[in-house]
């Protein structure tokens, strides 16, 4: 995806360079009252330089406010096929939401790659995302195949009795986040993975079976059963951590109503 990062303020410019750090190729672009020495492309007024690169590029990622945004894209907008996906981030990363095009566009993997890369909180709305509420924590060893990871989803989501099309996300450790394995298994599946930050894992009082395995390996308590919980909200376990030919999966439900 041709990509531009949008940086407003001197305190987003943070943010701008760590998501850059992760999308090579991307084209950078910073307020010129943000300072900083980071190499991007200088602009005075949001509201032009957007209505110059709307079209140029499939993915934007705003570091600004939302309103700031939506009155920038607005008069730029024709059609959720055609208009570019849409990321905005707030200036400290607590949030990154997927604004336009979240479903057709690709803006609600994009804001899950953006939230994995300065552990923010995803924020989709999508209704067809929205009403899905399973999430499937997934441990492995480093390089194992895909194939055997998404033989060990399936099976899990099966074992606990629901369907793949109810599958929110997949988790794992961001220890993982460069696992190749991993990322293919999700793309396969078609379900976006979420990372979730080793400390967040070890100072959770949410309640998992440990492993030492998992302590011997990788310095953490356990992956499928925290990651499953933590990625989610108001999660509980409905399958705990189960082992499918050297990949371990287990599986959360999100409860709302």
């Amino acid at each position: 995806m041709k990509l531009a990062i949008i940086g407003l303020s001197r305190e987003g410019t943070i943010l701008v360079d760590r998501i850059a750090g992760w999308f090579p190729g991307a084209h950078l672009f910073l307020h010129v009252g943000a300072g900083s020495e980071t190499e991007a492309r200088r602009f005075d007024s949001i509201m032009t330089l957007t209505a110059e690169i709307f079209n140029k590029y499939r993915g934007l990622v705003y570091v600004a406010p939302c309103g700031v945004v939506v009155r920038a894209l607005a008069p730029h907008l024709k059609h959720k096929t055609t208009d570019p996906a849409v990321v905005v981030v707030d200036a400290v990363g607590r949030f990154a939401v997927s604004l336009l095009s979240g479903h057709e566009g690709g803006a609600n993997d994009l804001t899950v790659a953006v939230s994995n890369v300065i552990n923010a909180e995803p924020v989709i709305t999508t209704t067809t995302e929205a009403l899905k509420t399973i999430i499937v924590g997934v441990g492995c060893r480093r390089g194992t195949e895909s194939s055997r990871i998404v033989r060990a989803v399936e099976s899990a989501v099966g074992e606990a009795g629901v369907k793949m099309e109810q599958v929110r996300l997949l988790a794992s450790a961001d220890i993982k986040s460069d696992e190749e394995g991993l990322i293919l298994a999700a793309q396969r599946l078609g379900v976006p993975i979420r990372f979730i930050p080793s400390e967040d894992i070890r100072s959770t009082i949410r309640t998992f079976e440990h492993s030492s395995f998992v302590e011997e390996q990788v310095h953490l308590p356990a992956v499928a059963e925290p990651a499953a919980l933590l990625a989610g909200r108001r999660t509980q376990l409905i399958l705990t951590k189960r082992t499918y030919n050297g990949v371990t999966a287990a599986v959360a439900r999100e409860n709302f109503l």
